[in-house]
């Protein structure tokens, strides 16, 4: 059974997540607050973390980032929040979705699905677990990046973008395919998503992000690895 914790203050939205929730039988254990959270994370081991921002003890980025100190556990932000910096600032910090309140529970449980299948994804063929490349190395197998021989940590939806674009050298990856294969998504207005992720793997990754050599934009369609 998937074990979802749902990190969320106001009562009447945990009562109708826990609902949707078992109905579909996934375990949900529920957080009224950070501190709650972190500490049922550590005992109940959750294969999704469903997090509001908005706690009353401790702001929900400081969560993920207490979190990501431990576990790649995949996070979906649910906040009223709409601007664009706290969306960048939750997912910087390491979570790997964000879904904007008022939602419809079929798209949260859609984008839940979709976390779900990026951790239970089959290792890829031998061949193409390990690429080097002159600024860094990674090893898919092993979900280990390497620059400048320290560890480079990626959150799993990092992992899922840079897996597909490296094990398709050289071919151009829409942004339909990645918002669909990542995100369960296709819709355009998504774009925002695929600009935010790109930025921070080229933050990681790249010598210089703002003139990538390995993780190419072609404008308007899509993106592509060279190595």
């Amino acid at each position: 059974m998937t074990r979802v914790l749902v990190v969320e203050d106001d009562p009447q939205l945990v009562r109708a997540l826990v609902i949707n929730l078992q109905a579909r039988h996934y375990g949900v254990d529920a957080a009224p607050d950070g501190a709650t959270a972190l500490r049922l994370a550590a005992a109940r081991q959750p294969d999704v973390v469903m997090l509001d921002l908005g706690l009353p003890d401790m702001d929900g980025v400081d969560v993920i980032t207490a979190l990501r100190g431990w576990t790649r556990v995949p996070i979906l932000v649910l906040s009223a929040r709409q601007a664009s910096d706290e969306k960048v600032a939750a997912l910087d910090a390491g979570a790997d979705d964000y879904v904007t309140k008022p939602f419809s529970m079929d798209e949260l449980l859609a984008r839940l699905r979709a976390a779900v299948r990026r951790t239970e994804e089959t290792p890829l063929v031998p061949e193409t677990t390990l690429v080097e490349t002159e600024d860094f190395t990674l090893d898919l197998l092993a979900k280990k990046a390497v620059r400048d021989g320290r560890d480079v940590r990626l959150t799993p939806t990092e992992w899922h973008l840079l897996e597909i674009l490296v094990t398709n050298p050289g071919r151009l990856i829409t942004q339909k395919q990645l918002l669909q294969e990542v995100w369960g998504v296709s819709q355009s207005n998504k774009t925002n998503y695929l600009r935010v992720y790109m930025a921070q793997l080229r933050r990681k990754l790249e010598s210089d992000p703002s003139h990538p050599r390995y993780l190419i934009t072609e404008p308007g369609m899509g993106y592509r690895y060279e190595g």
